[in-house]
């Protein structure tokens, strides 16, 4: 990379845009680790506030993230989910992004309010619960928690690694129809933040949804937050 030091252009912002299409053609690719500051500035023959400066551009723009004990990586393209009645597993294979599970709960829970309201059973029946973190490579990008009616199918660890849970309830005969599904963001927790390995109150996309089947009768109800700069929902709007 060289700069042009009789130009108008900055040189932190000449370094950023080199930086930038390196990044956009691939030679950057996503996850790679940039060189550190020293090195950069002695390749480029720049001062390291030049060199920050051009990184902690990147940063703002999205391009780069800075990340305690490793580094400035370039940061993963993001995932645009189309607002349609499909999991994100089956999004993520569709797309050929590799998708991975970490299952952190399985197992059977009281319905509490809410659940119990979205699932049509009592308060307190037992209710299958879920809750996993789907990662793209080795990158956290959800954190997933589902409920199921208890005794709908049966599931191991085992199957929701390797498996969608769409994809399972498929395999047992349930089509799923129809949903109900509400997209709005808040806060990460400090519980999410360390297991989407982000910081504490960094904005998370959350989704909401509860799914019915051919039927008409709830199947699942799901409570998901996401990297809000890895992750987007998009759809078409028609005017009626």
């Amino acid at each position: 990379m060289t700069v042009d030091r009789n130009s108008p252009v900055p040189l932190y912002y000449q370094l950023a845009q080199q930086l930038e299409a390196a990044i956009r053609d691939g030679e950057l690719a996503p996850g790679a680790r940039l060189e550190n500051e020293v090195e950069l500035a002695d390749r480029c023959g720049l001062s390291r506030p030049t060199v920050r400066q051009a990184i902690q551009h990147l940063v703002d723009r999205g391009r780069l993230v800075r990340k305690r004990g490793v580094g400035t990586q370039v940061v993963q393209s993001e995932i645009r989910r189309p607002l349609e009645l499909t999991s994100l597993y089956d999004d993520l294979a569709a797309a050929g992004r590799g998708p991975r599970t970490r299952v952190l709960e399985l197992g059977v829970v009281p319905a509490e309010e809410r659940v119990a309201k979205e699932l049509g059973v009592p308060p307190g029946a037992e209710v299958m619960r879920m809750r996993r973190i789907r990662c793209t490579g080795d990158e956290p990008l959800g954190l997933l928690t589902n409920y199921l009616p208890h005794g709908l199918l049966t599931l191991t660890e085992v199957d929701l690694a390797e498996h969608g849970l769409y994809e399972l309830l498929r395999a047992v005969g349930v089509n799923l129809r129809i949903a109900n599904q509400t997209i709005g963001a808040r806060g990460a927790t400090a519980a999410e933040a360390r297991l989407l390995d982000e910081r504490r109150g960094v904005p998370l996309l959350t989704m909401n949804r509860t799914a019915y089947d051919d039927k008409g009768a709830a199947i699942e109800y799901g409570c998901h937050v996401y990297r809000a700069d890895r992750y987007s929902f998009e759809h078409t709007l028609v005017e009626r």
